[in-house]
């Protein structure tokens, strides 16, 4: 029996970003009986929060309607939109404002940093009695002998790589609850675990992803454009057979960020979703804003862009998913903010029926899904929901062709549903059908190596323990992937986290660089053989992100 010690609340709430804060913060304003605990496994809150980000304020507005004047971190008014398709590395054409899906209109919605968002959450969340833990790690679900979810333990802090304890060994922390709310962002190792074992994705599809590496630039102060919203699809990734965009916001302070979704549905091994970002910002209609600039931060993140179609049950005894964990990120608008808070409100109100108006403790809330579908974010899910899938099947161009139709015209009430039923990680094609793709070296000034870049995140691991990346067979990539598919790890990574390592004898070596992890999930996803796991380091490990 664990000797680890316990705590009960009424409701614990894993990962601080905006669908978990959302979440407390609605619950103790229903009520103040109800105890909220939330535990986040960065060092602060907002220090794993990575997005572009454009932030719709319909949640806030509801959650907190003069947040305004409380100083919400929302500081810069989106005022004007550009949308390009570049059509090679020198040339591009811009969209006319008629012809773009009105869900990439950006009237009334702000340019902003997530973390800093999720920082002031934070913040008003503890001022309403809500508990945040930053640092702890939730590693483990607890369940009650008949089934349902009991809470989540944290892991063990001084274990070291030899699985030895350590004279710094703390036990981890039992938290108990009567409902745990899992809100861990995209590709949640628990939800992950909480899918599967309750067959939450049963007759859905299968969830789908993008890469998203993002810089933060400080850029001459002549060339900034505060509220300027950029859009590119086409280049440089239509080159290499693979499908996203690209975004370019100017924010306050002589700042944009800059960044690049890589779609990882690809099938060319040989794609380096980091090296085309570093092209990316060679194209013309990028560089003239960086250009004597400075890079002063970088970051990656994976984002579930699967939809409604991939959208799991959300509730299972004792708990509920929310927000990323489930998937429900608004593709077709690339904002998933504003939709990750309403269904953390909606938890919330779920949450407080059942336990103030009902007292029920841990049974399943099992309209949980249906509720958040009648909300206006599961509603916009379903409006959109061909957007995605529409990408897929026809291409950037011809796909946005068809959301324009589906969407600006039809109003996403065509009686139809595209379905996406490959997973990312199937897509895959051997290295030796696939043209190989030769990237061009980092010049310093635009484009920058992996390691330079990590650096830029903050990175940090306890080196001397347990190594969170695990292989559930360590000699699938050198038997397996190597031959077939030339790694691909060590192209799909942007933190140059893997690397085939050649011996004295000729032999290789897959090597897993644990430190460098940025915690974006990507190996989880894209790994062929699905054969990479995640699982949470020591709590405050990874990224420190600044303004991210």
């Amino acid at each position: 029996m664990s000797n680890r010690e316990s705590m009960e609340f009424d409701v614990v709430i894993v990962g601080a970003g905006p669908a978990g804060l959302a979440a407390a913060c609605r619950l103790r304003q229903l009520s103040q009986d109800i105890s909220v605990c939330v535990v986040e496994k960065g060092s602060e809150v907002g220090a794993h929060i990575l997005s572009g980000a454009i932030f719709e304020p319909t949640a806030l507005n509801e959650l907190f309607p003069d947040w305004a004047a409380n100083g919400a971190p929302l500081n810069t008014p989106v005022a004007g939109d550009e949308i390009y398709v570049l059509r090679n590395e020198t040339s591009g054409l811009r969209v006319p404002g008629f012809m773009v899906p009105s869900t990439m209109h950006n009237e009334g919605n702000y340019i902003i940093s997530l973390g800093n968002l999720c920082r002031w959450l934070g913040q008003q969340a503890e001022a309403l009695g809500a508990e945040i833990y930053p640092g702890f790690a939730a590693s483990e679900v607890l369940f009650h002998e008949d089934g349902r979810v009991k809470g989540i333990a944290t892991g063990d802090a001084g274990i070291g790589a030899d699985g030895e304890q350590k004279d710094s060994y703390t036990p981890g922390m039992e938290l108990h609850a009567k409902y745990t709310l899992f809100a861990e962002g995209c590709r949640g190792h628990l939800g992950k675990q909480l899918i599967s074992r309750f067959g939450l994705d049963a007759g859905r599809d299968p969830q789908h992803y993008g890469l998203g590496i993002k810089e933060l630039w400080e850029i001459d102060p002549a060339k900034h454009r505060p509220g300027l919203v950029m859009h590119t699809a086409g280049w440089p990734l239509e080159q290499s057979g693979a499908h996203g965009g690209s975004f370019l916001y100017h924010l306050e302070g002589n700042l944009v960020s800059i960044g690049l979704i890589t779609d990882l549905g690809y099938s060319n091994p040989s794609i380096s979703p980091f090296e085309e970002f570093q092209r990316y910002k060679q194209h013309p209609l990028v560089k003239q804003y960086l250009e004597g600039g400075k890079r002063v931060a970088y970051g990656a993140r994976a984002i579930a862009k699967g939809g409604i179609q991939s959208l799991p049950k959300m509730s299972f005894p004792g708990g509920l998913l929310i927000g990323c964990d489930a998937g429900t990120l608004n593709f077709a608008k690339i904002k998933g903010s504003h939709t990750a808070m309403k269904s953390g409100m909606v938890a919330a109100e779920s949450v407080h029926k059942a336990i103030a108006e009902s007292g029920h403790e841990g049974e399943e809330i099992s309209g949980f899904t249906d509720a958040f579908l009648g909300s206006w974010a599961g509603k916009e899910l379903h409006t959109q929901r061909n957007f995605g899938p529409a990408q897929h099947k026809f291409g950037n161009i011809l796909g946005s062709a068809y959301a324009f139709v589906d969407i600006n015209i039809f109003k996403g009430k065509l009686p139809w549903t595209f379905s996406d039923s490959t997973p990312d990680h199937a897509q895959l094609k051997p290295s030796a059908q696939c043209r190989q793709i030769s990237y061009p070296k980092p010049d310093g000034v635009l484009s920058f190596d992996r390691l330079s870049s990590v650096y830029l995140s903050n990175t940090n691991h306890e080196e001397d323990q347990p190594c969170h990346l695990r292989l559930k067979d360590p000699g699938v990539p050198i038997r397996h992937n190597l031959p077939l598919y030339d790694e691909p790890a060590q192209r799909y990574c942007p933190a140059g986290v893997y690397e085939v390592v050649a011996e004295a004898d000729g032999s290789k070596r897959f090597q897993i660089n644990a430190q460098n992890c940025v915690h974006c999930k990507t190996c989880d996803i894209k790994d062929p053989t699905q054969n990479i796991v995640w699982v949470t380091p020591e709590g405050t490990g990874g990224p420190n992100y600044p303004n991210m």
